[in-house]
C-alpha cells in the first residue's frame, strides 16, 4: 500500500486537541504545503479545532508569510510553543500568530531550541522531562517568565524549579506529539527519507521518534518519491518504519528565498571569489572589531545579526578556513549565509542534526559565540528576545539561551543606541545625530542572558558597539577602547542609563577599522582559543 497521500488528506489526519511537531527553522526546511491545507481544512470544516503546535527552531519564515500562521487561526490554533516566532519590519502587517499572542488568543510560550528538542528525546524515550541548568536566571526561569509569552500562557505553566542531587534545577515536563509534520528532498515508496536538497537536517527525527514512541503518527512532505530500495542506506535519515504518510509537493523551496542552491546542501563548493563581502558603513566596523576576538583553529557559533558578518570579514582579510563556523541549525564550516538564508552555509564542511549541535552547544564544547544584543543593563545581562513596545520585532530567543549557558567565551555585538546617524571613514566615526533610544538601560526588558550568573561561571564577556568596546568585570560594566573622533563623556558615558567604569589603560580602537580597506586582521594565537 502506498505511502503517498494528498495534502488535503494529510490535513484530514489531525484530530481536535493535537499536539503537533512541525520540523522547520525560520528560513528552511519548513513543510508548507502540509500546513497550508490544514489551514484550508480549518476554513472548510472548523476542524481540527484546539491543536498545540511544538516548533524547535522556529515557527516558519522570519515575515509570517509561511509556517504558522497558517495555522493562526481562532479556533484551529490553542497553545504553540517555539524557539522562535516570525518577526519583520515594522513596514509590513503584523504575522497573525502575533495578533494571536499579542490578544490573548492562544497559549504562547518562547522555549530554547535546545530544550524543545530535549523533551522530544525524553518523550520519544517515555522519559519524564528535562533537568537542565539551561536557562537559570532568565526569562525561561519560572521566577521570572517562565517562558510565557502572554497571559493564556503564564495560566498554564510548563516549566518548574526543582532540587535534584543537592542543587536547583529547571524541569521541563515531557510533551508528547501524536503528529509530527517533518520535511525531506526524497522519500522511496517505502518511506525512507533523504535530505540530499536541504540546507540542514533539523530534527526531523527525533521529532518522528516522539510521535512513533507514543502511539503517534509521522507525515512527511517531500519533493520527489523515488522507487524503493534505490536510497544509499546511509543517505537515510529518517526510516521507514518511522514514516506513515507523504505529501509530495514537487515546488518546494530550499529555503524561503531560494528554490536551489547546490553549494548549499553540498551538491558543489563555490569558489571563494563567489561570495560577496560585508557593504561598507558602521555594521561592518562592528563585525571587523568582534572578528579581532577569535583565536587560530577556534570554533565559534554564529548568530543571527551583525555578528553573522563576521565570516565575511574573515573571507576579505584573506583567513577563510581559520576559524571553524557551528550554526545552530547544524551547519558546521563553510561559509554561513546572510539574510533569509541564515541558518544554511555554503561550502559546509558538514551538517549535522540540529538535537546533536545543541548537546554540543549546552556542554559548552565550542570556544567562544559571537551573538547580539537589543538591550544590555547594568549587571551585564542581555535582551535578544523581546521588546514589549514591539514584540513582532523579535523573534525570540531561538538557541541563544542554549548557547549562552555555558558558553566560555561571548562576544554580544550591536549598536550603542539604536537610530543614531553615523558616517564611518578615514579612520573615524562620526555622530551626525544621537539614536532614539537608548540600549545600555537600567532594567531590560526580558533577560536572555544573565550577565552575574555569568561571572559566577567565570564566562568571558565583551560588548562590542561601533563607539566603544565594554567588558564585564567583577566590578562593572567597563568601557575599555573608543573608537577615534568619539567624546567618552557626550557619546558614551552619557548616553547610557547606567553607570559605565572605564579602564585606566583605556585605548583607542584602531584606526583601520573604521577605513574601508582590508585592516589587517590578526586573529589571536592558537592557545588562547580554549582559554
Amino acid at each position: 500500500m502506498s505511502k503517498v497521500i494528498s495534502a488535503d488528506a494529510a490535513a484530514q489526519l489531525l484530530h481536535d486537541g493535537d499536539i503537533v511537531s512541525i520540523s522547520s527553522s525560520s528560513g528552511l526546511g519548513c513543510p508548507d504545503k502540509v500546513l497550508a491545507a490544514i489551514g484550508a481544512r480549518f476554513e472548510r470544516e472548523g476542524h481540527p479545532r484546539g491543536i498545540t503546535t511544538l516548533n524547535p527552531i522556529a515557527a516558519g519564515d522570519m515575515y509570517g508569510v509561511k509556517g504558522i500562521d497558517h495555522l493562526a487561526r481562532r479556533g484551529l490554533l490553542a497553545r504553540t510553543l517555539a524557539g522562535s516566532y516570525p518577526s519583520g519590519p515594522s513596514s509590513l502587517p503584523m504575522p497573525d500568530v502575533w495578533r494571536m499572542i499579542v490578544d490573548n488568543e492562544i497559549a504562547a510560550y518562547n522555549v530554547p531550541s535546545g530544550i524543545l528538542f530535549d523533551m522530544h528525546r525524553d518523550a520519544a524515550a517515555r522519559r519524564p522531562g528535562v533537568l537542565t541548568k539551561v536557562g537559570m536566571g532568565t526569562f525561561v526561569d519560572p521566577e521570572l517568565q517562565g517562558c510565557a509569552m502572554n497571559a493564556a500562557a503564564r495560566a498554564k505553566p510548563i516549566v518548574r524549579k526543582v532540587s535534584f542531587d543537592g542543587g536547583e534545577w529547571l524541569y521541563f515536563p515531557a510533551i508528547a506529539p501524536r503528529v509530527a509534520i517533518i520535511r525531506a528532498t526524497t522519500a522511496d515508496e517505502a518511506g525512507n527519507l533523504s535530505y540530499e536538497h536541504e540546507g540542514a537536517l533539523l530534527g526531523g527525527i527525533d521529532q518522528a521518534l516522539a510521535a512513533r514512541n507514543n502511539g503517534g503518527i509521522v507525515i512527511a512532505q517531500v519533493k520527489r518519491v523515488a522507487r524503493s530500495g534505490t536510497l544509499r542506506p546511509q543517505d537515510v535519515r529518517v526510516p521507514c518504519n518511522l514514516v506513515d504518510y507523504i505529501v509530495v509537493d514537487a515546488d518546494q523551496w530550499q529555503t524561503t528565498q531560494t528554490p536551489y542552491d547546490p553549494a548549499i546542501s553540498g551538491e558543489i563548493s563555490l569558489p571563494m571569489h563567489a561570495f560577496e563581502t560585508t557593504p561598507w558603513g558602521p555594521e561592518k566596523v562592528i563585525a571587523r572589531r568582534a572578528a579581532m576576538e577569535l583565536a587560530h583553529g577556534c570554533a565559534a557559533n554564529l548568530g543571527f545579526g551583525i555578528s553573522a558578518n563576521v565570516p565575511r570579514i574573515l573571507l576579505e582579510e584573506g583567513l577563510h578556513g581559520e576559524v571553524t563556523w557551528a550554526i545552530e541549525q547544524g551547519a558546521v564550516g563553510g561559509v554561513p549565509l546572510l539574510g533569509f538564508a541564515f541558518g544554511c552555509a555554503s561550502n559546509a564542511d558538514a551538517i549535522v542534526a540540529s538535537p546533536n549541535q545543541f548537546t554540543y552547544f549546552q556542554g559548552g564544547g565550542f570556544d567562544i559565540a559571537l551573538l547580539s544584543f537589543l538591550q544590555v543593563d547594568g549587571d551585564g545581562s542581555v535582551n535578544v528576545s523581546r521588546l514589549a513596545s514591539k514584540p513582532y520585532l523579535t523573534a525570540g530567543c531561538g538557541g541563544f539561551v542554549d548557547i549562552t549557558a555555558h558558553a566560555k567565551r561571548i562576544v554580544f555585538s550591536g549598536f550603542f543606541t539604536a537610530g543614531a546617524k553615523l558616517d564611518v571613514g578615514g579612520g573615524t566615526l562620526s555622530i551626525l545625530a544621537e539614536g532614539r533610544t537608548r540600549k545600555f538601560v537600567q532594567s531590560a526588558e526580558q533577560i536572555t542572558f544573565n550577565g552575574r550568573i555569568g561571572r559566577e561561571r567565570g564566562q568571558r564577556v565583551t560588548y562590542v558597539t561601533e563607539r566603544c568596546v565594554i567588558e564585564s568585570r567583577d566590578d562593572g560594566l567597563t568601557v575599555c577602547e573608543i573608537a577615534p573622533g568619539v567624546n567618552l563623556q557626550r557619546d558614551i558615558l552619557d548616553q547610557a542609563d547606567i553607570a559605565l567604569k572605564v579602564a585606566p589603560d583605556l585605548r583607542t580602537m584602531d584606526a583601520a577599522l573604521f577605513t574601508d580597506a582590508p585592516f589587517g586582521l590578526r586573529l589571536k594565537p592558537d592557545v588562547q582559543a580554549r582559554s
